[in-house]
């Protein structure tokens, strides 16, 4: 059996809604009312990109050695000097 891991990325947009994305996977976006919607459309987008590579015969990403951070700034640090 083999198994596939991708990284998800859920973000509120400007329409109230919220914009969840596969990094790995160009082109597989969807969107949802709640976090939990999109998590749940992120799921059938991922498992509906991943089944159209594997029927087109093409090698499916995966996250690999994937490091991600956030960072956060203080205003002093983000002032330039004038």
């Amino acid at each position: 059996m083999n198994y596939y891991t991708f990284r998800t990325i859920i973000e509120p947009d400007e329409k109230g809604t919220f914009h969840g994305w596969v990094p790995r996977l160009q082109g597989c976006h969807t969107f949802g009312n709640s976090i939990e919607e999109t998590k749940n459309n992120l799921k059938e987008a991922i498992i509906c990109h991943v089944q159209g590579l594997i029927k087109d015969g093409l090698q499916v990403p995966q996250e690999q050695d994937s490091f991600e951070t956030v960072q956060t700034f203080s205003d002093k640090e983000l002032v330039f000097a004038v």
